[in-house]
Formats: C-alpha cells, structure tokens, sequence
C-alpha cells in the first residue's frame, strides 16, 4: 500500500495544543476537514491511547494517531498536525512529540500497509525536524513524499 492521501486541508501547521489529548483531537479534526473521518473518529483515536498507553509515539517526537477501522472512517487519509510547543503522551523514551499523524484507514488488512508506508517515511531520521519546522502544507507535503494537489 502507497501512502494515504495528504491533501492541504488534513495539515495544520504550528498548532497549540495544551496537552496530548488536544493535539490527537487536531489530527482528528484535520481527518474530518479532508473528508477522511467522522468528527466522532478523533474520540476513538484518544480512547485507544487511554487504553493500551502512548504506544504511539513511534519515534522521539513524533506520534502516529489511529484507531480501528469502523464507522467513523470514511475513506483513507492521513493528517499531520505540526505542534508550536511539544506536549507529553507519557513515553519513556520518545517524549516530547511535535508532529502528530493522523491516520485513518476504512478496511482492517489495509491497517498495517498503511502504518508501514508511514513509517518508511522516517526511515531518514531528518523527517521528523523537517517536518516540525516546514511552514506550508506543501512543504510537509514535500517532506512526505507526496504531490500537491
């Protein structure tokens, strides 16, 4: 599986967010703005970190939000909230996250594909400052290897 769509309305760029909770709500409101999720779907992404921990923070500073396929996806789509000042999910290792994912996918196999192809993306180990300091979606749009539309 490619990458999910990345289009400009799914990027926030230098947002405030007091705590982890609003900035996986963020993600979540840019999924609803581009069409990906419900408003609903940003709820299931915080309770599946209330419920099994900040697994999440994938990488140092930076965090992969999702939940499961259901209702509240729409079609597959990616979010990426960049954050003014750092917040804390509680991981030991990866704390304070700046960049927030946001990932929504509609069917369960495609789940895992798609955390995948994200997480290639940081392979190169710049992308996550890169992407903290880009100032337009289509520079974070650059950064993610994906076309502007």
């Amino acid at each position: 599986m490619s990458l999910p769509p990345l289009p400009e309305s799914a990027i926030e760029i230098s947002a405030f967010a007091a705590d982890w909770r609003s900035a996986v709500a963020l993600s979540g409101e840019a999924l609803a703005r581009s069409g990906a999720a419900k408003p609903g779907y940003a709820d299931e992404m915080i309770r599946m970190i209330e419920d099994h921990g900040p697994y999440i923070v994938i990488a140092p500073g930076l965090a992969l939000a999702h939940a499961r396929p259901g209702p509240q996806v729409l079609n597959d789509g990616l979010s990426i909230v960049t954050l003014k000042h750092p917040v804390r999910f509680g991981h030991a290792h990866n704390d304070p996250v700046r960049v927030v994912l946001g990932l929504a996918i509609t069917e369960p196999g495609a789940h895992l594909a798609a955390v995948a192809a994200v997480a290639n993306i940081f392979n190169d180990s710049s992308a996550i400052d890169q992407l903290a300091a880009a100032e337009t979606a289509a520079e974070v749009q650059r950064i993610m290897g994906v076309i502007p539309s």
